[in-house]
Order: structure tokens, then C-alpha cells, then sequence
């Protein structure tokens, strides 16, 4: 078959959409199809980071368009981002052929109606990968006024290329009802989570002492934030955490990644002379798993407001290296509901947003124990496995007949 996907990161950025784009169309392109990927040319995080224009990679044809590289420093630059990207976008796929199915991310939004007005034109199948919903996002996180014109215009847009598509992957259970909720039919959903990157990434204990080192974090307990740094994932009451724990010189929390809220943890940092607060930049591919591992504790976080609308990714990996692990955020969530019993309070523990004197007391006592790995995570963890998932994928893709003709 010929597959189109479309989204503004891929190979070689170091985001979770485009690390996972790039499982999808390497597995494509292994099982022999005719892979065609559009992303910008700029990367997703460091704008200033320029890609080749086009290349080949294990088999899959990439084609990145230009756009601007304003940064995520205010909202208006971000959406000048985001338009120039679908406007070049949209004038490359303008030029490419028909292909039997077209995958479209949600990143940035308004991508997928392009894609949907693609078929709609050019025939083929849609399948609608939603990877965050938008925009309920935007209005969650203050960023957009519900009922506002522009709201409106993106929820329609949103809704076209949900109907448009003839199937729709999303993340978890809360995702699925909100999309139904929008009207669409339930028979065209089906539930893929996000896997884990166990390809790539396991638990390295010589690449963890050789992050410690570089760090300053030997004999340290060493608490980890790693991803992007969203208002979807507020760090507030890990930050405060950190304040209250400031005397403890055996705790460290270490935040890696980068977004639009990055530069705030090291302003908090500062603003309250916080001597336990490491920041980094997201890690090279080759050292990720290295840094993952560093950690003693992870935290995984998810704002009140964003269940349903965003998925808690990271957890996959974290499950895959047998790292405890402590969520805060709405309950019920995905990360609770996928605990196996006897999870609670062992590897796994979760905290409301705000509940600081909760979060405290998690570390601290977590803190006390010698750091352990459990291997019930990682047995958690193939059920969330790469080969597992993506295979579910390529059959959704591979399986549904797609339809013929232009104009439909």
C-alpha cells in the first residue's frame, strides 16, 4: 500500500509524537509499503534545529516543509508557528500523488482537516491517530475561550475530520468517550495506547552512573520529571514539593525535557533559591535510556482539567525500566486504572494535584527504602510493548478496505 502520514515532528526530533510516527512508518516500511511522511523541517522543541529537506530512512520517504521558528515563548508565536507549518503543508501534500491511506496526527491542530480535505479530494482512507484533542486542550488550558469564534471554527474542523475518517486510534477510555460525545460514531474508534519505546529503551545501569557523574547526582535520590513541559502536565505541586524539602540534601529532583513551561521550573528554582532542582534539556536518543534510569522515583503528571483530552505517554517507558513511579493528577485516570492490584503504594503512587503534604510524605518515605526496580512493572509493561501495539496498528491500517475515487 501507499501511506501518507502527516505531523509537524519525525525522525530525527526526540518528541513522543515523532519518536512514535517513526515506529509506526519504519514498521510500515519493513513490512513493504510505500511509506510518504510531510513534517517541518524545524524542530518541535529547539526550532532552531534544521532538518534535511528530504531524505530516505530505513525505508520511509521524508518530506519536511518549511516554517517558521519563532519559538514557545508567548502564544502569538506559537500560533504563527503552527500556520506557517500547515500553510507549507499544505501547499507540499497539494502536490503529491493519491495513496491508498492517509495517518494523520493532531499535531498542530488543524492538520488533520487538511489530511481529511486530502481524501476528500484525492480519495484514499483517513485514519485519524489523536494524540491530543484540540480544541478542547487549548480551551482547558486557558489558551482559547470556549464558545469563542475561533473555538468554534476549530471545533468544526476538528468534527469534519472526525467524520471524514474512517477510523480513529485514540489513547485511552476518557479520550474515546469525549470523541463520542462529539457525535461520531463508536464503531469507527479503536483504543491503541501509546507503547512503550522498548526498542530503544531499557534499564542501562552503566549509562545511569554515567548521568549521575556528569550530573552531580551520586548518592543522591534522584526524583524525575522527563518529557514536555506543558500547562496539560502543571509541575506545581512537584516544585513545591521540592521547596519543602530543600534541607534535605539526599533528594534531588531532576527535571529533563523542554515546552513552553521549562524555563518556569528554573525561575521557581531560582525565585525561591532552591539548591535541589537539576534542569536539562531533552537527551540525545542514544542517551535516553541512560537518563531514564538515573532516576529513583519518577513523576508523572497529568492536570485536573486535561483527562480525556491529553495521554500520559511516559509512563509506557517507566513501566519498561521497573522504576517506581509517582503519579499526580485527576482520579480515575488511565494510570490508575491500568494498576494491577498491589501496585498502590509498592511501585506506583498517586496524589491529587495540590496535595503537596501528600507528595512530600510519598518521597520521603519512598526515599527511605534503598532503590529498587520491580520486575511486576516490566511483566505491566509487555502488555504495552512496541512490537505489541504497533502490530494493532498496521492491521487497522492494512485489513479495512479502502475506498476508491476522488471527490466524496
Amino acid at each position: 500500500m501507499k501511506i501518507l502520514l502527516i505531523n509537524q515532528s519525525f525522525y530525527p526530533d526526540v518528541v513522543s509524537t515523532a519518536q512514535h510516527a517513526g515506529d509506526l512508518a519504519r514498521s510500515l516500511a519493513s513490512e513493504g509499503h510505500k511509506v510518504t511522511v510531510v513534517a517541518s523541517r524545524r524542530g518541535y522543541d529547539n526550532t532552531s534545529a534544521y532538518f534535511t529537506r528530504k531524505e530516505v530512512w530505513n525505508g520511509v520517504r521524508i518530506i519536511r516543509v518549511a516554517c517558521s521558528g519563532l519559538g514557545k515563548g508567548s502564544r502569538w508565536r506559537r500560533i504563527v508557528d503552527f500556520a506557517t507549518f500547515v500553510l507549507s503543508c499544505f501547499l507540499q501534500i497539494l502536490l503529491l500523488p493519491r495513496f491508498d491511506v492517509v495517518v494523520s496526527m493532531t499535531s498542530p491542530p488543524l492538520i488533520s482537516t487538511l489530511a481529511a480535505l486530502f481524501v476528500r479530494l484525492k480519495g484514499g482512507r483517513l485514519v485519524q491517530w489523536v494524540m491530543d484533542l484540540n480544541p478542547d486542550e487549548a480551551i482547558a488550558a486557558g489558551w482559547l475561550e470556549e464558545g469563542s469564534l475561533v473555538a468554534r471554527v476549530l471545533e468544526l474542523s476538528l468534527r469534519y475530520s472526525l467524520r471524514t475518517a474512517s477510523q480513529i486510534v485514540v489513547l485511552d477510555r476518557f479520550m474515546r468517550e469525549r470523541i463520542i460525545k462529539k457525535g461520531i460514531a463508536s464503531d469507527k474508534l479503536r483504543l491503541i495506547p501509546p507503547w512503550s519505546h522498548d526498542g530503544s529503551v531499557h534499564y542501562d545501569s552503566d549509562g545511569r552512573r554515567a548521568f549521575r557523574e556528569e550530573h552531580g547526582l551520586v548518592g543522591k535520590y534522584v526524583i524525575m520529571y522527563s518529557g514536555n513541559h506543558s500547562p496539560c502536565h502543571p509541575l506545581t505541586t512537584l516544585l513545591m514539593a521540592a521547596a519543602e524539602l530543600d534541607q534535605r540534601t539526599d533528594i534531588v529532583f531532576c527535571f529533563v525535557g523542554g515546552g513552553s513551561e521549562f524555563p518556569k521550573v528554573g525561575r521557581f528554582a531560582e525565585d525561591h533559591r532552591l539548591t535541589n532542582i537539576v534542569c536539562l534539556p531533552y537527551q540525545p536518543a542514544e542517551n535516553l535510556s541512560g537518563s531514564l534510569s538515573a532516576a529513583d522515583l519518577h513523576a508523572v503528571v497529568m492536570g485536573n482539567d486535561f483527562r480525556g483530552i491529553v495521554h500520559p505517554c511516559k509512563v509506557y517507558n517507566i513501566l519498561t525500566l521497573g522504576i517506581p513511579f509517582l503519579y499526580i493528577g485527576p482520579v480515575p485516570s488511565h494510570v490508575t486504572e491500568m494498576l494491577p492490584k498491589g501496585a498502590a503504594g509498592v511501585w506506583a503512587r498517586a496524589v491529587n494535584q495540590g496535595d503537596v503534604d501528600a507528595t512530600v510524605r510519598h518521597i520521603v518515605q519512598s526515599a527511605s527504602i534503598s532503590p529498587q526496580r520491580f520486575e511486576e512493572e516490566a511483566e505491566l509493561a509487555r502488555k504495552f510493548s512496541q512490537r505489541c501495539l504497533v502490530e494493532r496498528f498496521m492491521n487497522i491500517l492494512e485489513l479495512d478496505p479502502a475506498p476508491t475515487g476522488g471527490v466524496q
